[in-house]
């Protein structure tokens, strides 16, 4: 989403927005006198919360919901989505009269519109009012951008949020990327959905596994579970997926219930009630079993730590991929491991060996990607 602050050394409101790989920002106006040293600060406020308001119907559209029937959650999506149209109206109503009550909005969207409109009357100037539209206008025009999968320009700003479902065009961009270069490149971080990056790399990840497990007489998950350096919670989540994948699942379908979990736990939601009492279950064992072997340590089940989802809820598209290109990493450290068992990544004796095995095991991971592609897309 785009956030709004106040530049006082030249009194302009900027706008910026993250691309991936840092903020770029723009000015969007001047500011004029206002009636209260706060008025600027309230503008740039409920720009931002209009603009989270507007993004998150990108984020969790409406498509998504398991109901769309009335007053269900597809319908109030919709309806957030269906208020984009009355955003620019209520930016120009003449308000409430003096000492009377406010309008009440019916939808998020609307009630971050309103308040822009309050704040933008404190002013009492047209020109920033028609700087204002623009400026709306033309976020409202990226998300719409970014809902048809063309991340390009202001619409870049998508590829730091988590969406609930991921455009089958993006997917193929970042299957595009990583064609290029297995191990994902920085395109992947800054041209594409992460969500749609993450059902990708998974289908990657898949290839990478079969390759090594191949050439190594295991089977992916196997290989998946010996992989180096990546923290317990992470690697089940792996297994989990190229255990999936394995068994017919599709990538989309691997990745994105994780994904969509991690997005409900951030909102204070649980999801797999099942699943969260096998979670509690097993705590309550390793509690139990703790406490027998070690009494003067005086553990118990309150003390345990209980994942409630193996990705950051703050990011988890982007958790996810940055899990799941560790896994490609790590399939190819093994597949070096078994061809030179007694060099590693930073023995100067096996330098001029690495670039070979290297060739050939992406060589192969390309050619296990182009024969499941059909299965990604």
């Amino acid at each position: 989403m785009t956030r709004y602050a106040i530049d006082h050394s030249r009194n302009m409101l900027i706008a910026q927005w993250s691309t991936g790989i840092g903020d770029t920002a723009t000015t969007v106006a001047e500011l004029p006198p206002a009636r209260s040293a706060w008025d600027g600060l309230r503008l740039a406020t409920s720009l931002t919360d209009l603009s989270q308001a507007c993004w998150r119907c990108y984020t969790h559209p409406a498509s998504t919901a398991e109901r769309h029937g009335p007053n269900s959650l597809g319908w109030f999506r919709q309806c957030e989505r269906d208020a984009f149209a009355s955003i620019v109206p209520a930016l120009t109503s003449p308000g409430p009269a003096a000492g009377g009550p406010f309008p009440t909005a019916t939808t998020r969207v609307e009630d971050s519109a309103q308040r822009v409109g309050r704040s933008l009357r404190a002013f009492d100037t047209s020109q920033l009012t028609v700087r204002i539209i623009t400026e709306v206008t033309d976020e409202l025009a990226a998300i719409e951008q970014a809902e048809l999968g063309d991340l390009s320009d202001r619409a870049q700003q998508a590829v730091v949020l988590s969406r609930e479902d991921a455009s089958p065009l993006q997917v193929s961009q970042a299957d595009s990327l990583l064609h290029r270069h297995p191990f994902g490149p920085e395109e992947l971080f800054t041209q594409v959905d992460p969500a749609a990056a993450a059902i990708a790399a998974a289908h990657w990840l898949y290839a990478a596994a079969s390759t090594t497990a191949r050439r190594g007489r295991l089977h992916p998950a196997q290989v998946v579970a010996r992989v180096d350096g990546v923290k317990p919670l992470i690697l089940e989540s792996l297994i989990e997926i190229v255990t999936a994948i394995g068994t017919g699942t599709s990538p989309r379908q691997a990745v994105m219930p994780m994904i969509r979990h991690a997005l409900h736990v951030a909102e204070g939601h649980l999801s797999g009630v099942t699943e969260a009492r096998h979670r509690i279950t097993a705590a309550e064992e390793f509690a139990e079993r703790a406490h027998a072997d070690h009494p003067e340590l005086g553990l118990d089940f309150d003390a345990v730590y209980l994942p409630i989802t193996s990705l950051d809820p703050t990011r988890p598209a982007l958790d996810l991929l940055d899990n799941l290109l560790a896994g490609i990493h790590g399939c190819w450290l093994l597949d070096v491991q078994r061809v030179h068992p007694l060099g590693t990544l930073g023995d100067e004796r096996t330098g001029p060996l690495r670039r070979r095995p290297v060739e050939a095991f992406l060589a192969e991971v390309r050619q296990e990607a182009a024969v499941r592609r059909d299965d990604l897309l």
